[in-house]
């Protein structure tokens, strides 16, 4: 039985353009004492794989932290998988106001030792003793009260693009090292303030909350639902928003926007953005900001050093990452000494730009590509820079546009104008023949050849 993926992004996202159904991104969380979370998982993923649900989902035997992509024709099946087990019964499921049907691409769902990682001992506090839940209303009624400490439990390169105003914001990259510097910051006013907490949505306070009654404070609060909540019932109510710019998310957007306010500057010009990009280096993989133009300049890498490296051949950059702990092992989210404005905006709440204002380009371009799989390489003659391919799928004509993509040669689209199939010269190569064409390029037995059906925002 299928417990694993057996597609990649790619073909996940072509499929689901191909079905060209609308999906919601959500997430939820639940704590609950679960005995077998390995057996739990497995439950978990046939039967969502059946439903096409995809996303990244973490099990304990603590509980459950899931943000997933569901086909909204699904969404009652996606919520009966869920009703089947007692603890998750009537759970509320945070939809984002915002939707990407590529939000996820892949089912990872992983049994870990905590669903957050918060480096608490559960066993020395009371972890049920929570704070008071505030809905967006009440929430910003609090905020006016002057009596009121507002703190954000998420990491600097989190608040940086977005927050609430007023909030305290620890320069931290994980949820852990917060907890002890709010604390110490915060010993004087345990018994005469309101602690108001917020995260993403909501888990971190779920636990952050108990954490600091255990350590003395009297009045805690947490927004409930977080951020994304609050997004949802502001809209639909009218309310002000109290929280300005982008509401960082752990998909593939990196961002769902709350208001029109820039805070934040490209780490690399220093001009009003908040779009975060990760290194195009696979040996960096670093989470920064970046405009559009050093984008295009940069090549979404983050230094010269990445930049060049990107141009090795790719025998020489798996040789140069050898023996390193790459991608999110090494994430230094935004504090390389390579980024010149990596402490801009100071997180302000005044506004450096409105995003109406500002064009932004697609980063995920080559996703929304409409493209079909129609064959794959097979041979590349150096001399005469000759590519071979077979045709396993549909039909190739000359004038056709076509990508061809690998882990070395990248996406590569190129306009056919001559063809030969099985050795000589034709006008549409058919399912099963053996075709060539001249690139100026090398491929690889790994590439596989689309034909691309309909390009956006090309």
């Amino acid at each position: 039985m299928q417990l694993y993926n057996t597609l990649s992004a790619e073909e996940r996202a072509q499929l689901i353009d191909e079905a060209g159904k609308e999906r919601l991104t959500l997430s939820f969380y639940a704590y609950a004492k679960i005995e077998d979370p390995k057996k739990f998982r497995d439950e978990l993923f046939i039967a969502w794989n059946a439903l096409d649900a995809l996303g990244r989902i973490y099990v304990a035997h603590e509980g459950i932290n899931a943000q997933m992509s569901v086909p909204a024709d699904q969404f009652e099946a996606f919520r009966e998988t869920l009703e089947a087990y007692d603890f998750l019964k009537g759970i509320r499921l945070n939809v984002a106001v915002e939707h990407d049907d590529h939000s996820f691409l892949k089912l990872t769902i992983k049994v870990r030792h905590k669903i957050v990682a918060d480096g608490l001992n559960d066993e020395t506090f009371d972890v049920t003793n929570k704070g008071i839940h505030l809905k967006a209303r009440e929430f910003n009624d609090l905020l006016e009260d002057p009596n009121t400490i507002v703190v954000d439990f998420r990491n600097h390169y989190e608040s940086e693009v977005g927050h609430f105003e007023g909030a305290i914001t620890p320069d931290v990259e994980n949820f852990r090292e917060s907890l002890p510097i709010i604390n110490e910051q915060l010993q004087d006013f345990k018994e005469d303030k309101n602690l108001l907490m917020y995260c993403t949505g909501g888990i971190r306070c779920e636990k952050a909350s108990a954490y600091f009654k255990h350590q003395g404070f009297k009045n805690v609060f947490q927004l409930e639902g977080g951020i994304i909540e609050y997004t949802r019932q502001i809209k639909e109510e009218g309310i002000e928003s109290k929280f300005i710019g982008k509401n960082f998310v752990f998909d593939h957007r990196l961002g769902e926007r709350i208001t029109d306010d820039i805070i934040a500057q490209c780490h690399q010009c220093g001009k009003p953005c908040d779009n975060h990009t990760n290194c195009a280096n696979d040996a960096c993989h670093l989470l920064f900001i970046q405009c559009d133009e050093c984008k295009e300049a940069m090549e979404n890498t983050c230094s010269t050093e990445c930049l060049e490296t990107i141009h090795l051949p790719w025998e020489q950059q798996v040789a140069l990452r050898k023996g390193l702990q790459v991608g999110n092992k090494v994430f230094r989210k935004g504090k390389s000494d390579a980024l010149k404005f990596k402490n801009s905006g100071e997180l302000s709440t005044q506004a450096l730009a409105k995003a109406a204002a500002v064009e932004t380009k697609d980063i995920r371009k080559k996703i929304k590509i409409k493209k079909v799989l129609i064959g794959r390489a097979e041979h590349y003659y150096t001399k005469s820079k000759i590519a071979q391919f077979l045709i396993e799928n549909k039909e190739l004509s000359v004038g056709d546009k076509v990508l061809i993509s690998g882990p070395t040669t990248g996406e590569q689209e190129v306009t056919i104008t001559d063809i030969f199939a099985n050795g000589g010269p034709c006008e549409t190569a058919k399912i099963g023949d053996q075709i060539t064409f001249e690139l100026p390029f090398r491929v690889r037995l790994s590439d596989k050849l689309y034909k691309i059906l309909q390009a956006e925002n090309a």
